[in-house]
């Protein structure tokens, strides 16, 4: 294996970032419940993406960057990435959420990169909109495809890990497929499932 990719919401953090964003905002289980039915594949990506950062409007990016910097990691997160990086694995991480709290983890945990969305804020609090390399239910399978072609690695050499339905794009173009703590709709197209909250329990399948 020469790249793993992981997903960052409930894989390689214990939550949803949006989740615990709306929670300042008394809105967490209005957000929870529209990230769930996405995750579940039962609503469009982007369309849920848009309406939960839409709700978000108003929040001081101060918060927003505090809260980031302070989401629960998953057990195992740091071990798995340490333990892949000695075998000279390139690892990333995908996400449908913020570069305000992945791009911290990156350098938290040693990935070799971060592809989010970003939160657009204005005078210093967020305007409801967002933008980036992760906004729709494809974004994930196109960017594996396009790191696949940088860095010569083909399907046959690359794991992915996720949770929810915008995970399946990237399932499409990995040999090793890992639904961890997943929605039914990704184990169905998985080869690896965990049902454990330790991301090291990847190693005994890898």
């Amino acid at each position: 294996m020469k790249l793993a990719v992981f997903d960052f919401d409930s894989t390689l953090m214990d939550g949803e970032t949006i989740d615990f964003l709306a929670e300042p905002l008394g809105l967490k289980e209005k957000v929870a419940s529209i990230t769930e039915m996405a995750m579940r594949g039962e609503l469009d990506f982007f369309e849920s993406l848009i309406m939960r950062v839409k709700l978000l409007e108003g929040l001081e990016e101060k918060k927003v960057n505090d809260i980031c910097h302070s989401l629960p990691l998953m057990p195992g997160a740091k071990e798995i990435v340490k333990e892949l990086k000695k075998r000279n694995v390139t690892v990333v991480c995908f996400s449908g959420g913020f570069r305000n709290a992945t791009s911290y983890v990156k350098d938290l945990i040693g990935l070799d990169a971060d592809f989010s969305n970003v939160l657009h804020a204005k005078d210093g609090v967020l305007t409801g909109l967002v933008g980036g390399e992760m906004m729709f239910s494809h974004s994930k399978g196109d960017m594996l495809q396009r790191i696949q072609n940088i860095l010569g690695v083909n399907e046959d050499q690359t794991m992915v890990a996720g949770d929810g339905a915008n995970d399946l794009s990237m399932f499409k173009h990995a040999k090793t497929r890992v639904a961890f703590c997943a929605k039914e709709v990704l184990k169905k197209e998985a080869n690896i499932v965990i049902e454990e909250k330790d991301l090291t329990k990847i190693l005994e399948f890898i």
